[in-house]
């Protein structure tokens, strides 16, 4: 286990592993700090995240399926989080004019004010991401987004609206293009959730 980015002398030995360290206590802020919504509201942090997708994405990807695959949980799991927030008059389920066994899922009144309650709980992250110079910023975002495109490219991020994932995407060695918006894409313009992605 030397080789290990939690063993400190190799930790502080690489720099490499000094970003993963990194990583893993930014991932464990969010964990933190959902479970303090969690506290707040009598939800899980599963819930209040099922909640947040339905609040900002397109009706068509607020199904169970799709959730399960967004979030990486079986649909059992996700089915049970969604019962429960029906239970609780957060979401309602919309059934399919055209099938009666699909239905979308829709929040509620009362599920758009836990949205308004909880929707900014990374706030205290995107202030000191302000913070950085500009230079530093368009660094951290290229970097994070060769991350998350090659972490899906190994399968561990199974859903990913990202411009290196999309039909319309397009590079030349030097220059990335969107061939829907029909505009070249500096760095700080890529997208990691695009409402018009078209899967490859």
């Amino acid at each position: 286990m030397n080789d290990s980015v939690f063993n400190l002398s190799q930790q502080n030995s690489s720099v490499d592993a000094k970003i993963v360290a990194g990583l893993e206590r930014v991932g464990e802020v969010f964990r933190v700090l959902l479970w303090q919504q969690s506290r707040e509201t009598g939800l899980s942090p599963i819930q209040i995240q099922v909640l947040l997708f339905l609040a900002f994405h397109d009706p068509v990807k607020c199904k169970i399926g799709y959730l399960a695959a967004e979030f990486n949980l079986t649909k059992p799991t996700i089915s049970d989080a969604v019962k429960i927030l029906v239970q609780k008059e957060l979401v309602e389920r919309i059934v399919d004019s055209t099938d009666s066994r699909s239905h979308s899922l829709r929040l509620t009144p009362s599920g758009q004010r836990i949205v308004d309650q909880t929707g900014n709980f990374a706030n205290v992250l995107s202030q000191l991401v302000g913070q950085l110079e500009d230079a530093h910023k368009t660094a951290l975002y290229t970097s994070l987004f060769s991350l998350i495109h090659g972490l899906h490219q190994r399968g561990l991020i199974t859903v990913q609206r990202m411009c290196k994932t999309c039909l319309h995407y397009q590079f030349d060695g030097q220059i990335h293009y969107c061939g829907l918006l029909k505009i070249p894409l500096e760095a700080v313009l890529l997208r990691l959730d695009c409402p018009e992605h078209a899967a490859l």
